[in-house]
């Protein structure tokens, strides 16, 4: 058994999330809409949010399948509100 402490929890659960856009502008739209929405419990979940050619990338990180489960669920919640949005308001 592998001792933890502050700052050292496993992190044995993973997932990458992947969304592609029409433009670059479009994603970080998204990305900046998403950035200030932080995580409630960082010290058990993790997310990491890029912008590369039209594409968000997100890496989550947690320490319980539960933890991960919702905190990909609300993600996924407010990517969805986001990317309606551009498509209904966005640059034509």
């Amino acid at each position: 058994m592998v001792a933890t402490g502050p700052g050292t929890a496993p992190w044995d659960f993973s997932c990458n999330l992947d969304v592609n856009f029409e433009t670059e502008q479009d994603a970080f739209i998204a990305y900046t809409a998403l950035a200030v929405d932080k995580e409630l419990q960082p010290d058990k979940v993790r997310r990491v949010v890029s912008v590369s050619n039209n594409k968000l990338s997100v890496n989550f990180e947690a320490i319980e399948a539960r933890l991960l489960r919702a905190s990909f669920s609300a993600f996924v919640d407010v990517l969805t509100l986001a990317t309606r949005t551009i498509q209904e308001f966005g640059q034509e």
